[in-house]
């Protein structure tokens, strides 16, 4: 399955996570979307996100040489 591309490269927090929020409801159950985000904080804010949303943060990649995070829309 390929992953949703949401690119918020160049957005500073908490802007990357403000478009995950509202990209999540635009995509099926089970989607994997893939956030590109070269804020340092999205390493963290990403993942708490998900855990305060009961979203599946699967991970951190690097896409082109962008940081990448990975979460599955679980509800």
């Amino acid at each position: 399955m390929t992953p949703d591309v949401l690119n918020c490269l160049g957005q500073r927090c908490p802007l990357p996570v403000i478009a995950l929020a509202k990209h999540l409801p635009t995509v099926p159950v089970g989607t994997i979307i893939r956030v590109l985000a070269d804020d340092p904080a999205a390493a963290v804010d990403i993942p708490a996100w998900c855990r305060m949303r009961a979203q599946q943060y699967i991970g951190a990649t690097t896409v082109d040489g962008s940081p990448a995070y990975d979460v599955r829309r679980l509800t």
